[in-house]
């Protein structure tokens, strides 16, 4: 549970960024495709980095990581409000997502050992601390902007704060060498599967798809919402809508995947997530909010799956393929928004979205033939 509060105060920067994004585009005239290249340039660094820190984590024990990129991501967000220009913008949404990238491999590794329990619950609780975040961080950008002078900017850098002390290192052996995760979830049990790299590649163009939904609806839901009339505060809300699912569908991920079986609840998940999108762009502004939260619930259904998926296709890579489920693959996604907001500039907003809503159906069908992963053999912990 203490990784799970420290994931919240590290992901309320993710969010941050795309609910900066309303802001930043009314008070500083930012078209588009401009808007959406800080959230690329978050997502970027992020997500690129990432398989190289989760390399570092399989190679020895990098407990340090997890505070000091907790740091990172919030020091990134604050200079945003120096308004130094758009370069200093784009810089320091880079730092910010660097930090995210040092932090999550690191975590992710920690929670399948010993000290997470092991099992996809135990990642689905952790995965709930980042939605969590996600979900608060139009809240707090909304709340923070409404104040006066730097105090929006001191606000924000607090969860980060919070968060440094959440995720500092144990006084433990445990938490320094982390174990092998347990057969069963039973502590001691230390089993690891032969290395499917074919089934591991088939899976990380799933999330690629995935990725490119997510991050369509994330960084353009609050201007689609406004533009139809629903306003600022109805652009917020809609993302806390968004984000609320996301929670939503982190926990039912876990309790699916109990009855069903990982790859089972991936694929449906995708078959839902289709005409829920479709909602958010055909049906009425009332009907969009319950649209978006269903679609992102649908979306991250799959989410913790995915990481314990590729986790067990590369047993003895963990951090590994912690780094591209959580990373690489996502910025391979991300590149698609400037692409979204190119077309929204050059045609509207909602034809430059309705790609998102045909997506999932390619998820679902790159994940029917996912294997399950069978039974493991014993993985060594990290080298010191």
């Amino acid at each position: 549970m203490r990784l799970a509060a420290g994931h919240v105060c590290v992901d309320v920067y993710q969010g941050a960024v795309a609910a900066l994004v309303p802001f930043l585009v009314a008070g500083r005239g930012y078209g588009y495709a401009a808007a959406s290249g800080i959230v690329l340039a978050a997502s970027l660094l992020s997500s690129v980095v990432q398989p190289l820190f989760g390399a570092l984590a399989d190679r020895r024990p990098v407990p340090w990581l997890i505070p000091v990129g907790t740091a990172a991501a919030g020091a990134g967000i604050a200079p945003v409000g120096l308004d130094a220009g758009y370069p200093a913008t784009v810089a320091a949404a880079a730092l910010s997502g660097l930090g995210v990238a040092a932090y999550h491999p690191a975590a992710a590794r920690l929670v399948r050992t010993g000290a997470g329990g092991g099992g996809h619950t135990a990642m689905s609780w952790f995965a709930l601390g980042g939605n969590i975040g996600f979900a608060c961080a139009p809240l707090l950008v909304v709340g923070a902007l409404s104040l006066p002078g730097p105090a929006p900017w001191l606000l924000l850098a607090l969860p980060a704060a919070l968060g440094v002390v959440l995720n500092r290192p144990r006084p433990t052996a445990a938490d320094a060498a982390p174990s092998a995760p347990s057969a069963g979830g039973v502590p001691g049990a230390a089993v690891v599967a032969a290395e499917d790299v074919r089934a591991f590649l088939r899976l990380s163009l799933v999330v690629v798809v995935r990725s490119v939904v997510f991050i369509g609806l994330s960084t353009f839901l609050a201007l689609y919402v406004a533009a139809r009339g629903g306003g600022g505060t109805g652009g917020a809300a809609a993302l806390v809508a968004l984000y609320g699912g996301t929670a939503a569908g982190t926990l039912l991920g876990g309790r699916l995947a109990s009855r069903w079986g990982r790859t089972t609840a991936v694929r449906r998940a995708y078959a839902v997530t289709a005409p829920a999108v479709a909602g958010i762009l055909l049906l009425p502004l009332p009907l969009v909010y319950g649209c978006a939260a269903l679609a992102a619930t649908a979306l991250y259904v799959p989410f913790s799956l995915q990481v314990t998926l590729g986790q067990d296709y590369l047993p003895s890579r963990m951090g590994t393929a912690s780094g591209v489920t959580l990373g690489l693959t996502v910025s391979v996604g991300g590149l698609a928004s400037p692409l979204i907001g190119a077309a929204a500039d050059a045609v509207s907003l909602r034809t430059a979205l309705l790609p998102l809503a045909v997506l999932p159906l390619l998820a679902w069908a790159l994940s029917r033939h996912l294997p399950e992963p069978g039974p493991m053999a014993a993985a060594p912990p990290p080298a010191d």
